[in-house]
């Protein structure tokens, strides 16, 4: 039997979900990164380098790696969140079905 404390894994989820906004605040960050456009000069080296820089930054790059982490953490998170809720309500039901019979529901057998 796999022993569950609820209230630890209703903490993870709240961390998790700071970290959610952390990730969050990371991809507007990164957005911007790849808005702007390096000032290395106008000489045709420069420009190609400020270039490559950009679009190491953008959709292709860090921006859209973030984004696609900030994706799948959130994703997690929504879910943690509703296995939670759904243990918790089972928790709930359990317990009172206890509480109406007067005993557990394996001591039915």
């Amino acid at each position: 039997m796999i022993d569950v404390v609820a209230d630890e894994i209703v903490s993870q989820v709240e961390s998790l979900a700071k970290t959610v906004e952390q990730i969050g605040d990371l991809v507007a960050s990164a957005r911007r990164l790849a808005e702007r456009q390096p000032k290395l000069g106008t000489a045709p080296p420069a420009m190609h380098l400020a270039t490559r820089l950009r679009d190491a930054a953008g959709q292709t790059g860090l921006a859209g790696e973030v984004t696609a982490a900030d994706s799948e953490l959130d994703s997690f998170h929504r879910a943690l969140r509703t296995t939670v809720s759904r243990y918790q309500e089972g928790d709930k039901d359990a317990a009172l079905t206890v509480t109406r019979s007067g005993e557990a529901p394996d001591d039915r057998r």
